[in-house]
């Protein structure tokens, strides 16, 4: 992904949510100043392979296994936590640093990548943990269009970026745990960050060709809205459906 392809996407969510993208582009640029270069290519053995992508839904716990099979974990905040709790090591945490800074830091110090996001409301955490983690691995992001060592590898969630990042670096498959798009238990602004969550997933496995099983029943929506980001047809030649989805999606 790069950022003229994302960059509608971004606009979209921008105003979907009322941010401010001169908000977003000045926590970026203080994540500038705190941060090193990261080679993606640390991540060149994620290359071809089957890659589970954590979110931090309380579902997690009962769907360890999909982690346990796979060839690389990357987590979402707090699933590092419920992963490692029950002994699952992650191979990357993606985080905006909102929950569990500390599991972060630990990591980087462990010589585990940690991909901390810098946006428009979480400044004063970036400025307070970004010194405190191993520079050597810590990927910086932005929503923002990228610049200097910090990086945009597409997605918007903690759940949806980590999916993006391990695209981004030639993930051969991706899997799904701990995600659940109607969660109860999530405020009105966290559920409709879901939603956005799931459309980006949608967009991410119409440009791979692929389909993740944590959208099953939900593409012909998804779809909708996607077009009215993307201007494209729904059902475009890079919808790819299987026959078991056709009588959820209609």
């Amino acid at each position: 992904m790069n950022f003229d392809a994302f960059e509608p996407v971004y606009e979209s969510i921008l105003a979907d949510f009322g941010f401010e993208r001169a908000a977003d582009e000045r926590a970026r640029d203080v994540a500038v100043e705190l941060s090193t270069p990261f080679p993606l290519d640390r991540l060149g053995d994620w290359e071809g392979k089957t890659v589970a992508v954590a979110g931090a839904a309380s579902c997690l716990s009962d769907e360890v296994a999909v982690a346990r099979e796979a060839d690389v974990v990357v987590a979402a905040s707090t699933a590092v936590d419920v992963l490692r709790d029950r002994g699952v090591a992650v191979d990357c945490m993606v985080t905006d640093l909102d929950k569990n800074p500390d599991t972060a830091a630990e990591l980087t110090r462990n010589g585990t990548p940690v991909a901390a996001h810098a946006h428009g409301d979480n400044v004063p955490a970036v400025r307070e943990w970004l010194p405190r983690f191993d520079a050597r691995w810590t990927l910086t992001t932005t929503q923002a269009a990228p610049a200097g060592p910090v990086e945009n590898t597409g997605g918007f969630t903690d759940g949806d970026r980590a999916a993006f990042l391990a695209d981004h670096v030639g993930a051969g498959r991706l899997v799904f745990l701990g995600w659940d798009f109607e969660d109860p238990d999530v405020d009105p602004m966290k559920a409709k960050k879901l939603r956005w969550a799931a459309r980006l997933l949608r967009w991410l496995e119409r440009r791979r060709g692929e389909q993740f099983d944590v959208l099953d029943g939900r593409r012909a929506a998804l779809d909708a809205a996607l077009a009215g980001v993307l201007g494209d047809d729904p059902r475009s030649s890079d919808d790819v459906r299987s026959s078991d989805d056709e009588p959820d999606d209609r």
